[in-house]
């Protein structure tokens, strides 16, 4: 403390950097601790997970990858378009802008003439009675009434052999094809240079059929791009910090923060590496990464076990983008289930009928009438105490019915007049029945 003479009085009062009461002792004023910076989230989308033709969608600190508009495929691994080659698509068909479509659409034929497609290329002819050129106009065949003219040689670049992308020569009656400029190969297979970036080099893109620099023009100030696997990645340059597709400004000087206390972990899990689908578990100081339940694959490509029924065995159905059996619950009561081609049917039970969906009833019982009985039908009959019932069963020897009921069983003999020789039939074949069970009623037709 320091003491100065104010009117005839001392007055005590700390040092600069000093607090307290100056007449007992002042103490150094403790350094105030500056808050820890504030981390920026990290973005889960630089570097992109995703594969060719996809593109990357934040959500929190996981990054999913979707295919591009009219691109197909597992978007973690590489998405293709429809088609690449003209041999993708039917003969009637070519390979235009990735897509399969009729080719005659673009094709420039004169007036009074088709279009027809040969091997996915188009060809103009003049319709039937016209003659000229089918790229610019045909005009009508004059009729000549006086001697004939001889024909004009044919051409042969009409219609053209040399497919698409070519253009046809004619040398002599023959057709020498060439591929277009700024195309490449060889007629009738010319194509651009490319279709899909896996066609150009590392560092390169395909866009408008032609190999480039995905990095120009994209990339805000101060930042500067880098392709990986075709895929532009903008980063803001060394002590600069901002948006890196928008601006990047230079970083100000942090002020000096203490060391990190050793009993502070870091958690390896923020933000999850895993990727979509997956959990993650720290190990100390290594993040462990497993496919949720009810996925199946390896993070970062963790997936549903099915999207469509065809991913599934025969006898299951995708349901709820698990494999699961379709029948519990589909059929109606006395009815049973059988799974065809991932979809349950249904059937009724023995003896019963209707709707096996809906449910099935109990085909009503038939009381045989007394007389003879011819035995060459296909119906039997199962007597029991309590009813009678008509099974379409062919009976050739002795079967045996067994009651689903557990009521009597009772054996069948049909008397075939050259097997059992026990009276000669007068009036078409007998049938009688005798007791499977000691004790229970012969019942005779």
């Amino acid at each position: 403390a320091q003491c100065a003479v104010v009117n005839h009085q001392p007055q005590c009062s700390c040092q600069d950097g000093y607090q307290g009461d100056p007449f007992t002792g002042c103490s150094p004023v403790p350094a105030s601790t500056p808050p820890p910076p504030v981390e920026a989230p990290r973005n889960p989308c630089q570097p992109s997970p995703c594969g060719t033709n996809a593109v990357c969608k934040a959500s929190g600190s996981v990054g999913s990858c979707t295919c591009l508009s009219d691109y197909f495929g597992d978007p973690y691994s590489g998405c293709r378009p429809e088609c690449v080659l003209n041999s993708e698509c039917s003969r009637r068909k070519a390979c235009l802008g990735n897509k399969c479509t009729d080719p005659c659409v673009q094709a420039a034929c004169g007036n009074n003439t088709e279009c027809r497609v040969t091997n996915h290329a188009p060809a103009c002819n003049c319709l039937a009675g016209f003659t000229g050129d089918p790229l610019a106009a045909c005009t009508l065949i004059p009729v000549t009434t006086s001697t004939t003219v001889a024909p004009a040689p044919a051409n042969p670049c009409r219609p053209t052999p040399c497919g698409l992308y070519s253009g046809c020569r004619n040398a002599g009656g023959r057709p020498v094809c060439t591929c277009q400029r700024g195309y490449k190969g060889s007629p009738p297979n010319c194509k651009p240079e490319c279709m899909v970036s896996s066609e150009c080099p590392q560092d390169r893109a395909c866009a408008r059929q032609k190999c480039v620099d995905p990095c120009v023009g994209l990339c805000g100030l101060n930042a500067q791009c880098q392709v990986t696997n075709h895929v532009p990645l903008c980063a803001c340059q060394a002590n600069y910090t901002g948006d890196p597709f928008v601006r990047c400004e230079l970083q100000r000087t942090p002020l000096p923060t203490l060391p990190p206390s050793p009993n502070v972990t870091v958690n390896p899990c923020l933000p999850s590496p895993c990727g979509p689908n997956s959990q993650c578990k720290p190990n100390i100081e290594t993040p462990v990464c497993s496919c949720l339940t009810n996925y199946i694959g390896r993070p970062p490509t963790c997936r549903p076990e099915c999207t469509i029924n065809a991913e599934c065995a025969g006898h299951l159905a995708c349901t709820g983008e698990r494999c699961k059996d379709p029948c519990p619950g589909s059929c109606g009561r006395s009815a049973y289930c059988q799974v065809v081609n991932h979809s349950p049917q249904c059937t009724c039970d023995e003896g019963f009928t209707g709707d096996p969906f809906a449910g099935c009833t109990e085909i009503p019982p038939i009381v045989p009438t007394e007389g003879p009985l011819s035995c060459d039908s296909t119906f039997i009959i199962s007597c029991t105490k309590t009813r009678y019932f008509v099974f379409h069963i062919i009976v050739q020897t002795t079967l045996l019915l067994r009651s689903v009921k557990k009521t009597n069983k009772y054996v069948f003999v049909e008397y075939l007049c050259n097997i059992v020789k026990i009276a000669k039939p007068r009036s078409g074949r007998k049938c009688r029945i005798r007791p499977f069970a000691s004790g229970a009623t012969t019942f005779f037709v």
